[in-house]
């Protein structure tokens, strides 16, 4: 499937409403049963990193909080098993594969959703909904040509995100900058930001040229300009004043979210909160610092879990608990060595990220893009276990029937609130998952992964990627290692499954 051509004709699926106990029947004025709702997304967080998952390496007592208290998926996906896309996906309700732009983005990318699509925050305006996104971003902003010192537009506002303060994209890149409402926050108008991704400034250090500025030292790449002794990926100039501090990065989101929180409680209200851990370079605040003995990533996961149960805390101080709809899940995979010397690898003993599944991050396997997915409200869902196929992609639909505002344009996102409730034990039959730049197909416990190139394990981690010339075929019901290649004993499935992977290809 190596740069395969996508075009207009792809099968779309609308979104099938109703039948959903009172929920689905709640008029759009009616606000007393609809819940508020928070949407958790870490980043590069594993199947297996967290121990309401498994881990017994990691503590995560808030997600584990969530979990028991909740609704805990063991086949909940993200669409990709890189960020950009599985975002993109999750806001827009379609395959990311189908837009050409929904790759893993520099820090100064354009806005990559078309500001005329129905997205996930602007029905739940629709349906009446405060909305607000707090920080990881990394879906662009602007046209192109971003100006950081002016109002940057299109920002989230124009998405659906009433109120948003963000990094633009990931903790590695620049410009490591706070945005608040399309504005840079703190910036000082007396020295203005500049940045590139082609060339450095004059006279700029870079963790290249200048090692001896560096308190975290890159392993790969990640080797241009310096902000907080960290050499970032991109180059930058001025902006000191707005400069983001890494160590207090989690509670500054942190305190965004509960001011968030705090404005809007006597109104149902739509929060989308990015956590930033663990993804690189890691570095949590030095209370988390060493914590965990697997060094940073295992530290920056014990910062995310805080960062959980900070959230979880406040809604039990407001009294908004039994009404609100949490969603607890991550980007994509996990990834260990991701361009940092910081003994992620050396120190990951026994603890397995992925848990039990194949691959991780960037990955065909399962491990690129199955991750923990939780759903957590008191006033309606039992705390239980489900095995339903569930996608983030699908949250848009399904809240669609939720709230009672009807989709306006066609979506790949399927109604699967009967699973998110807990009111059934099916969700999605069929999903099409994205490696880089490959897809493989999902059906009833089977997954196809079809040929395609590259290297078969990563360069750095170790990481299976599923590249293979042949097709692949494994049966997730008994063989979720997916060890097993069962292509050339099942070829009448191969061809059915490779037909309806042309379908929505085509």
């Amino acid at each position: 499937m190596k740069n395969i051509r996508f075009t207009s004709a792809v099968r779309l699926f609308p979104a099938v409403l109703g039948g959903v106990s009172m929920l689905s029947c709640a008029g759009k004025q009616d606000t007393k049963i609809r819940p508020n709702v928070l949407v958790i997304i870490a980043d590069d967080l594993g199947y297996g990193d967290v121990s309401c998952y498994g881990s017994t390496t990691l503590r995560t007592p808030n997600i584990d909080r969530l979990a028991n208290n909740g609704l805990r998926f063991t086949q909940g996906y993200s669409t990709s098993a890189t960020s950009t896309p599985s975002r993109y996906g999750l806001v827009t309700g379609l395959y990311p594969w189908k837009n050409k732009n929904a790759r893993i983005l520099p820090g100064d990318a354009p806005l990559i959703i078309d500001t005329n699509r129905q997205t996930l925050p602007k029905l739940m305006q629709e349906a009446g909904y405060a909305t607000g996104a707090i920080g990881k971003w990394h879906l662009g902003l602007g046209n192109g040509n971003i100006d950081w010192n002016t109002t940057i537009s299109p920002n989230p506002a124009d998405v659906g995100y009433a109120y948003s303060y963000i990094q633009a994209a990931t903790n590695d890149r620049v410009p490591c900058v706070y945005v608040e409402n399309g504005k840079v926050d703190n910036l000082d108008p007396n020295d203005p930001i500049y940045v590139s991704y082609r060339e450095n400034f004059e006279n700029e250090p870079t963790g290249k040229l200048n090692p001896e500025l560096l308190k975290v030292h890159p392993s790969h790449g990640h080797d241009m300009s310096i902000v907080n002794g960290i050499s970032r990926i991109g180059f930058m100039k001025g902006g000191k004043a707005a400069r983001w501090t890494d160590e207090t990065m989690a509670e500054i989101f942190v305190s965004k979210a509960k001011q968030f929180i705090s404005e809007h409680k006597d109104e149902p209200f739509f929060l989308y909160y990015g956590l930033h851990e663990p993804h690189v370079p890691r570095v949590p605040n030095e209370r988390f610092a060493g914590k965990s003995g697997m060094g940073p990533r295992g530290d920056a996961i014990l910062e995310a879990d805080w960062a959980v149960g900070e959230l979880l805390n406040y809604l039990d101080e407001w009294g908004l608990t039994e009404n609100t709809l949490v969603i607890f899940s991550s980007d994509n995979g996990p990834v260990v060595d991701d361009g940092y010397q910081d003994q992620a690898v050396k120190l990951l003993g026994d603890h397995r990220p992925a848990g039990r599944l194949r691959g991780g991050k960037y990955s065909l396997f399962d491990g690129g893009t199955r991750v923990p997915f939780i759903v957590r409200w008191p006033k309606e869902i039992k705390a239980g276990v489900s095995d339903a196929v569930v996608c983030q992609m699908d949250l848009l639909s399904s809240f669609s029937a939720l709230t009672n505002v009807p989709l306006k344009q066609e979506v790949d996102s399927q109604n699967v609130l009967e699973a998110l409730l807990g009111q059934s034990k099916t969700g999605r039959a069929e999903l099409v998952l994205e490696g880089i730049n490959d897809l493989t197909f999902r059906r009833s416990g089977w997954v196809l992964i079809p040929p395609s190139e590259g290297p078969a394990v990563t360069r750095y981690t170790n990481t299976d990627t599923g590249h293979s010339s042949e097709y692949q075929l494994y049966n997730l019901r008994t063989d979720l290692e997916q060890q097993q290649n069962l292509a050339l004993q099942e070829p009448e499935r191969v061809e059915s499954m490779k037909a309806a992977l042309k379908r929505y290809t085509e």
